[in-house]
């Protein structure tokens, strides 16, 4: 239960709107309120909890109420105005909540909370000039929310497929003029029919487009379509041109928000490598921010296999690169988590001392059995020399989950200069 008192408030206290924050409606589960808590803490802000937990009384005025209308992820007002989450989240071409912008793009399973991994930049304290590391950067949700507060970012993945997605939701916003100019002479390519017999004639067109970013959009583009087609049965062509205009479409407001909120966006690399062995420099990263594969409960390779094979890869050779889907029975789950070993190795490596590793992980079945993950991460995470300073449970709902729940382990990598995990101990979850 969360250790913060509650307080009953006063018709006259209502009326003062610039003392109050407000959470978005949707905001419902305990580890939010919580995330949300922690957000104010590391913004340095003196609150305490109203008796509704809806609106929070700022006790005395923050420093710069500016900083909080532009970086909060839990609240959708500061006093009388709205956050610039608030506005970003509006500018959503789906009906999920969480698939905003461009972050919609391409059907992949156990993505982040965009919400929740905006908040947990906060609180590790994430600002402009920071670098941030996603070892497993999955869909790119981590990199697409870092890039929106202004954070630089890199992603690495063993995944061509995560690499190109997660490419083309944060650096197609940058391209839009171009990927503009070619899209009736892409478009008209796609497909077979007596207008169009070439069948190679689509990727002909993409090897003539001189910028990376506007082929990657494309060749997304497709495999969205592919994906459409074997997955929900559905005619391809159609399938790519209503896709297509809708990817366009969000690209479009993605432009939209940077210029209506002035946002300065981070920076973002995204690279194709191996967590066991990061191509990165010791101590050269600010912050981590991850969830390593359930590959033990989700084979990603058969999963994406149309879109893997499309690209051209050898599912085979992949399969043994991939974490997690080598092996059967016991000496799968030994392969996983010596993986996972040398993936925390990695992470404290290449991590700032004083800095955190925030790990979303949860505990998978098995073959009838429960494999213990959270326990394995945080017990090799502290035989390293990572100390865990937070480890909060969150329910995952969804007829569609592989896992029902996951945990928030927050490490911290020692430095007696630099403690900022004095955030995190006044509270706790049960």
């Amino acid at each position: 239960m969360l250790k913060q008192t509650s307080l009953q408030i006063s018709e006259e206290e209502w009326l003062l709107e610039d003392r109050f924050l407000l959470l978005f409606d949707n905001v419902q589960f305990i580890y939010e309120l919580a995330l949300a808590q922690l957000e104010l803490r590391a913004l340095k802000v003196n609150f305490e909890v109203t008796n509704g937990l809806r609106k929070f009384k700022v006790v005395e005025d923050p420093k710069d109420i500016d900083v909080l209308k532009r970086r909060l992820a839990y609240f959708k007002l500061v006093g009388k105005e709205y956050t610039h989450y608030f506005h970003i989240v509006g500018y959503n071409r789906t009906r999920s909540v969480n698939q905003y912008l461009t972050h919609w793009i391409y059907p992949y399973k156990g993505k982040f909370h965009p919400q929740m991994i905006r908040a947990l930049l906060n609180i590790m304290g994430m600002d402009r000039g920071n670098v941030v590391l996603d070892p497993f950067v999955g869909s790119g949700t981590a990199a697409l929310e870092a890039q929106l507060l202004g954070i630089d970012f890199i992603g690495v993945d063993i995944s061509p497929l995560c690499v190109l997605q997660s490419r083309v939701k944060t650096e197609s916003v940058a391209a839009l003029p171009e990927i503009l100019r070619w899209k009736d002479e892409v478009a008209a390519k796609i497909g077979v029919n007596l207008f169009n017999p070439d069948e190679k004639a689509f990727e002909r067109t993409l090897e003539r487009i001189p910028d990376e970013r506007v082929r990657n959009f494309y060749l997304m583009a497709k495999l969205v379509a592919v994906s459409d087609r074997v997955r929900r049965k559905k005619d391809f062509t159609k399938a790519f041109q209503k896709n297509l205009d809708l990817m366009i479409l969000s690209v479009r407001d993605y432009n939209d928000v940077v210029q209506e909120l002035d946002l300065k966006l981070g920076n973002v690399d995204i690279r194709r490598g191996d967590a066991r062995n990061l191509p990165l420099a010791d101590e050269s990263i600010d912050g981590i921010v991850t969830s390593p594969p359930y590959s033990i409960a989700l084979d990603y390779v058969a999963n994406d296999a149309h879109a893997l094979e499309m690209l051209g890869y050898d599912l085979k050779k992949l399969r043994e690169e991939f974490t997690g889907v080598r092996g059967k029975g016991q000496r799968r789950i030994d392969l996983y988590n010596e993986d996972m070993k040398r993936s925390l190795e990695e992470m404290y490596r290449v991590l700032k001392p004083g800095r955190f590793a925030v790990i979303i992980i949860g505990n998978a079945m098995y073959q009838g059995q429960e494999v213990e993950t959270v326990r394995f991460i945080t017990e090799q995470g502290e035989r390293i020399g990572f100390q865990v300073v937070q480890n909060m449970e969150k329910i995952i709902f969804g007829l569609y989950n592989v896992m029902q729940k996951e945990n928030i382990v927050v490490l911290q990598k020692a430095d007696n200069l630099c403690d900022r995990s004095k955030i995190f101990s006044p509270w706790s979850i049960s």
